[in-house]
């Protein structure tokens, strides 16, 4: 729990969320609540210590902004739980094994996973690259 307070207080403007908010345990998709209007990147690790999301919050601290200007929600699950069936609604959906990033669209589908920790200016290319961001800047 300090590391996830830790987290919030580095990244002030960047909304960083611990997945455990999001959990209603309902059965329904944890991150409707972010379609059309943001961004989310859900990384997923064993423990609050992995030293690949420390090292991946760290780098999200560096391009907090350029996540920011792009309605990029971080969201943190650190929950693996005893079994695939007590778990986050989360690792329920995308069912990462170990340290995994997921980088979700506006539109709800998952437009990179990763086993390892992305660059931030990787991440901003990426998004950059989405038909919705291109409209967004008025390239289209």
């Amino acid at each position: 729990m300090i590391l996830r307070r830790r987290l919030l207080a580095a990244l002030g403007a960047l909304a960083l969320l611990p997945a455990a908010r999001l959990d209603a345990q309902t059965g329904e998709d944890p991150l409707a609540p972010y379609l059309w209007t943001a961004r989310p990147v859900v990384v997923f690790a064993n423990n609050d210590r992995d030293p690949r999301l420390l090292r991946q919050i760290s780098e999200f601290e560096r391009v907090a902004a350029d996540l920011e200007e792009r309605d990029v929600v971080v969201i943190v699950d650190t929950e693996p739980g005893p079994s695939r069936y007590e778990t986050t609604d989360l690792r329920r959906k995308f069912r990462p094994h170990d340290f995994n990033v997921i980088v979700v669209g506006k539109d709800g589908e998952v437009k990179k996973r990763s086993p390892q920790p992305m660059t931030g200016d990787s991440l901003a290319r990426l998004i950059d690259r989405l038909p919705i961001r291109q409209q967004e800047l008025g390239r289209r």
